[in-house]
């Protein structure tokens, strides 16, 4: 990975500071009808971070931030990279026993964003604060924290769990993935989903640290997002499959603006995207502008892509090109090439995987070999295709049923929006799988079997339809399958 010349030993804070100084009136972040500065944010960050400090943020501690999408969400973390410490994103909707259960798990020296009246025990600085205009805003001393995030991830289980990096919060943490996901220096980065989750945030932070303007969107809407992506001249787009359906299903005239001649990337992660779904924007596009990365938040390892690959092996998410990736059986053994087992991944032969949990143990062998518990198969070529979390799993009378494949089949029909695959109990097959569909228009039961039977095995298509009008996914393309299933098992 390509590291910023002359910048990869500086703190994320001096970094940001050098770029408000070479162009002070350079747009930074913008969000809804707010936008700063990088001046403006360097000052104003400068201040927080004293505040933060003031109010018992140390070194190497945990800060937990609990805000909407916001351009007070960033400078909340880039105040706490200031201060030495190490920002812990949570989502500002998490109901109170959840977001309890996080604080006790990070203990962070503040809390950001969140009403002081249900927190306890910790400072608490609420959503809307406002520095004191007397706090001094020149750069404070050059202090790095260990670890330079700490996202949390409940998995399938739903316990919650931090993911900490164990790289310090320096530019060569942040800058050379930017790199890899293909921005480039004083570019314009659209992020449509939520920052407390890994993703957006990276991708913004990779932004900032080279320099660009970052186009924050409050929650995404495929119509504002076309039209953001036109309107700032965007040149690199985060998506994820469940937003690039919902754009897809624009009117033409609101897709007319897509893509900007700057665009360049448009790179989408987080959940497996359907083939037709992947061709279609190719098709509109073009293969070397649409992208894709497979890693987990641990980041092992990691693939990227362009179209052009995924043209020539329709169904990867692409080769290894950081780390190491091999398919296992369940007795541990490697399987042959092309053959779906449990995919490990590591960073390299003697090196350390770049983070450490909170909340849980890694599953991992003695040769530093770990699995988030992925299904997939490696080809002859070293291209990966992905199956499905082997947590998701359906197994129907001996026969492994990967959820994934009936949402993308589902994904095709023209009326569908939204679908999620559980798995519920069978007496006599043990599970069946199950469908949770979003609807345009009315389609009956038979309908939809009859389209999935034109492009599933039987026992693949879901034994009933359950119409739902919520999202069966947030905003970053996730679904909790197990909550899911728990809501319609009897009680």
């Amino acid at each position: 990975m390509t590291a910023v010349a002359g910048t990869d030993v500086l703190t994320i804070g001096e970094r940001l500071g050098e770029l408000a100084a070479a162009d002070p009136d350079a747009a930074a972040i913008t969000c809804g009808d707010a936008s700063v500065t990088r001046a403006e944010l360097e000052s104003r960050t400068n201040r927080l971070a004293r505040a933060y400090l003031a109010a018992g943020v140390t070194a190497d501690s945990l800060v937990t931030i609990g805000l909407p999408n916001s351009i007070e969400f960033l400078e909340a973390a880039i105040a706490v990279w200031k201060c030495g410490a190490t920002p812990q994103p949570i989502s500002s909707r998490l109901p109170p026993r959840e977001r309890e259960a996080i604080i006790d798990l990070a203990q962070p020296t503040l809390v950001v964003g969140v009403d002081p009246a249900e927190v306890t025990g910790r400072p608490v600085i609420p959503a809307g604060f406002e520095p004191d205009p007397s706090l001094d805003d020149s750069p404070l001393p050059p202090l790095a924290a260990a670890c330079w995030k700490a996202p949390t991830s409940g998995g399938s289980t739903g316990r919650p769990k931090l993911i900490v990096s164990t790289q310090a919060a320096n530019v060569d943490a942040v800058a050379p993935f930017g790199y890899l996901l293909g921005m480039v220096d004083n570019g314009t980065s659209l992020v449509t989903g939520p920052l407390y989750h890994n993703a957006p945030f990276l991708v913004s932070s990779c932004t900032l640290v080279l320099g660009g303007h970052v186009v924050l969107m409050p929650r995404f809407d495929a119509a504002q997002a076309v039209a953001l992506a036109a309107s700032f001249g965007t040149d690199w787009v985060y998506l994820v499959p469940t937003m690039m359906n919902r754009i897809s299903r624009l009117p033409r005239e609101e897709k007319a603006a897509f893509p900007p001649e700057e665009l360049r990337v448009v790179m989408h992660m987080a959940a497996p995207c359907s083939p037709v779904l992947k061709r279609e924007w190719i098709e509109w596009i073009g293969p070397e502008r649409l992208w894709e990365l497979y890693a987990a938040t641990e980041v092992q390892a990691a693939t990227v892509m362009t179209g052009v690959e995924w043209l020539a092996k329709p169904g990867t998410v692409g080769k290894p090109v950081v780390g190491e990736m091999k398919v296992l059986d369940e007795d541990g053994n490697e399987v042959p090439r092309g053959t779906v087992g449990e995919l490990w991944m590591r960073r390299g032969e003697g090196l350390a995987n770049p983070y450490k949990y909170l909340g849980a143990e890694a599953r991992a062998d003695a040769d530093g070999w770990e699995s988030v518990g992925d299904m997939g198969s490696i080809d002859e070529d070293g291209y990966v295709f992905l199956a499905d979390r082997k947590s998701d799993m359906i197994l129907v009378g001996g026969s492994n049923v990967y959820p994934a494949e009936i949402e993308g089949a589902l994904l095709e029909h023209p009326q569908v929006r939204g679908a999620v695959v559980i798995g519920m109990p069978h007496p006599d097959l043990g599970q069946v799988p199950h469908g949770l569909v979003e609807l345009d228009a009315d389609v009956s039961d038979d309908d939809l079997r009859a389209f999935l039977a034109e492009r599933l095995v039987s026992y693949k298509i879901p034994r009933a339809f359950e119409r739902v009008t919520d999202p069966l996914r947030d905003d970053a393309g996730k679904v909790r399958r197990s909550a899911l299933i728990a809501q319609r098992m009897p009680s």
